[in-house]
């Protein structure tokens, strides 16, 4: 009596091994916007990978959307970048322009 073998079993869940999200980062990255005074608002972008220079990104974000920024060091959320105005809908273009994140890695939060 022969023994059977399986052969080559398949697990569809398995991970490819592709790289999924180009910033290097499995999470996503957050993009919030906060009522300061009046019609003031502040948005902040959290969550991108610590291979890229943040005080790079905010100077060409300053640049490209005329506005004040800084990067502070938040004590859960690590290096938060934060941007003067309603800045989503342009850090997200930006962000997908330039292959730092995939269209489905960026969560936009807010009103």
């Amino acid at each position: 009596m022969s023994s059977i073998q399986n052969l080559q079993t398949y697990d569809p869940f398995a991970d490819k091994g592709d790289d999924q999200h180009p910033a290097g980062t499995e999470d996503y990255i957050h993009i919030r916007i906060q009522q300061r005074n009046g019609r003031k608002t502040l948005t902040t972008v959290q969550g991108i990978s610590s291979q890229y220079d943040k005080k790079k990104l905010v100077k060409a974000f300053k640049k490209k959307f005329a506005c004040n920024g800084t990067v502070i060091e938040h004590p859960e959320y690590g290096e938060v970048i934060q941007l003067q105005g309603d800045q989503r809908k342009d850090i997200c273009k930006f962000l997908t322009d330039v292959h730092l994140a995939k269209d489905e890695q960026l969560k936009v939060h807010g009103f």
